[in-house]
């Protein structure tokens, strides 16, 4: 867990090099007897909001995006330490996978570019179980 905590720290380190400074993650956690939260944020074209959360080895993660308003304003990218997931922009406003081992696991919410809407709301579900 100590290698985990430290490889996501690297990660957000070469992140924040290599694209200018960007504020800590926010940790989505849950309620207490809640496998579900959703969080909401704004951003403008091309810009991104960095989450985080923790799963266990064998958990089913569920994730998925919308906007408003209604569309297809926003996509997601997934990175697990210690494991693959991690996802191309342009491909998912909602995702499923097997947790394969237990740590943290970031998820990097985008506004899509367009020249319709330029700013608009996103809510991100997640759900573990």
């Amino acid at each position: 867990m100590k290698r985990l905590s430290v490889s996501v720290s690297i990660l957000l380190l070469v992140g924040s090099a290599v694209f200018g400074q960007k504020a800590e993650p926010k940790r989505i956690s849950f309620e207490r007897g809640k496998a579900s939260a959703t969080v909401t944020g704004t951003l403008s074209n091309d810009q991104e909001m960095d989450f985080v959360f923790s799963a266990k080895a064998g958990q089913t993660v569920k994730l998925k995006v919308t906007s408003q308003p209604k569309g297809n304003l926003f996509d997601f990218r997934i990175a697990g330490d210690g494991f693959e997931i991690e996802t191309d922009y342009d491909s998912y406003s909602e995702h499923s996978f097997t947790a394969p081992a237990t740590g943290d696991c970031l998820i990097f919410v985008r506004k899509r570019p367009t020249e319709s809407v330029r700013k608009a709301k996103f809510f991100l579900r997640l759900a573990i179980n």
